[in-house]
């Protein structure tokens, strides 16, 4: 028996009542979970637990390699306040979960990266700053995480980032998988800001656009089977 809370990152229906869900745990990383019957109207655990970035408690019938584990029981383990009510905070918990199911994989514990996850959402719920940089700062970090951050120049003045080999030179590569330098300041502002201070880098909408654009692609370039993402344009909506 597995009890531990979670991230739920992804759910879709499975049979006539019933749910999947891709849940990052506390104590096993990633896994998969049956819920069964969630779907009625006498559920005891509610459909709306299984919503992307909800957080949980669960109790599962769990075996190792066994693949998906049947849930037992499941409730909030965190309340939250704006991200289901608000649109703009639904649109970046959409993008985090998102990045998220793409980019993570082990089924293994990762104490550190689940306390991560759950900062950024507790700061997403309750920041009373714009959020518009946040998804951007959340790429950064993750990817250190993750284990493919980028390392900071070891050179002042105008630098061009290699997106293909991750290093950061002079002069631009023979390629065109590049950060041009403008777009390294602003990355190396976000790499360098705590949390509670993103919202200060001054930059316009469509700069944001194309730094996202380029941090995505660098992990297409960095991680095997991270597939295109689809919320940025529900961001790009609302923000």
């Amino acid at each position: 028996m597995l009890k531990t809370r979670g991230i739920v990152f992804r759910s879709v229906k499975y049979g006539e009542t019933s749910v999947i869900a891709d849940i990052f745990t506390e104590e096993k990383g990633l896994c998969s979970f049956i819920g069964g019957g969630v779907r009625t109207a006498k559920a005891k655990m509610p459909y709306n637990l299984f919503q992307p970035m909800t957080v949980v408690e669960l109790v599962a019938y769990h075996r190792e390699g066994s693949g998906a584990s049947r849930l037992k029981e499941m409730r909030a383990s965190e309340v939250w306040t704006s991200i289901p009510f608000d649109l703009k905070h639904g649109a970046v918990a959409l993008f985090m979960a998102e990045v998220c199911r793409k980019a993570i994989h082990e089924e293994e514990e990762h104490r550190e990266l689940f306390d991560f996850i759950l900062e950024n959402l507790h700061w997403l719920d309750t920041s009373p700053y714009p959020l518009a940089n946040l998804h951007l700062h959340f790429l950064l970090s993750l990817a250190g995480h993750l284990g493919f951050q980028p390392l900071p120049p070891d050179t002042d003045g105008e630098v061009f980032f290699d997106l293909r080999e991750g290093v950061f030179s002079p002069a631009p590569p023979p390629h065109t998988l590049i950060m041009e330098p403008d777009q390294v300041q602003q990355m190396l502002f976000l790499m360098d800001t705590p949390l509670e201070n993103v919202h200060e880098l001054p930059i316009t909408r469509p700069q944001r656009k194309a730094l996202l654009g380029k941090l995505l692609q660098y992990y297409q370039l960095h991680l095997p089977g991270f597939r295109e993402v689809h919320t940025p344009e529900i961001l790009e909506m609302v923000m």
